[in-house]
């Protein structure tokens, strides 16, 4: 076989390996793209829980301050001065709608960042393949 024949097999065994990573590279990122997609759906589940608790907060109050707010002042003014029996109501709902918008900013803060973090991290360790494939710890 002739020397220009040889590189010319070499030159076509060169461009189908550069397609090939072409169309692998197309995939991956295909998939990077799928899973930040699941992980942000996923967090935005947990963030969703925690803003509802917060929202069932504050409608609780305004339930709880409408409904029995009459019943509690008329019950504490016979021992109490009726100005006096409503400040303690008010303090008491103050401290209740309180309790369950700590535990909904908890709950918002345990979702955490809504950025794909095990994507990003994938994407890292594939430009490092994509950079020198001999010194990826993938297989």
């Amino acid at each position: 076989m002739a020397n220009g024949a040889r590189g010319e097999l070499r030159e076509e065994r060169m461009a189908d390996l550069v397609r090939e990573l072409s169309g692998q590279v197309s995939v991956l990122v295909r998939q990077e793209v799928e899973l930040a997609k699941a992980e942000v759906t996923e967090k935005g589940k947990k963030a969703g829980l925690g803003a509802g608790m917060l929202g069932g907060a504050g409608a609780a109050a305004l339930l709880m301050l409408g409904s029995l707010t009459a019943c509690l002042i008329l019950a504490i003014a016979l021992a109490i001065p009726d100005w006096a029996a409503a400040l303690c109501v008010t303090a008491l709902w103050a401290a209740i709608a309180g309790l369950l918008a700590l535990r909904g900013r908890e709950k918002v803060r345990e979702a955490g960042k809504p950025v794909p973090e095990k994507t990003v991290d994938t994407v890292k360790e594939d430009v490092e393949w994509l950079k020198d494939p001999t010194k990826s710890g993938r297989s």
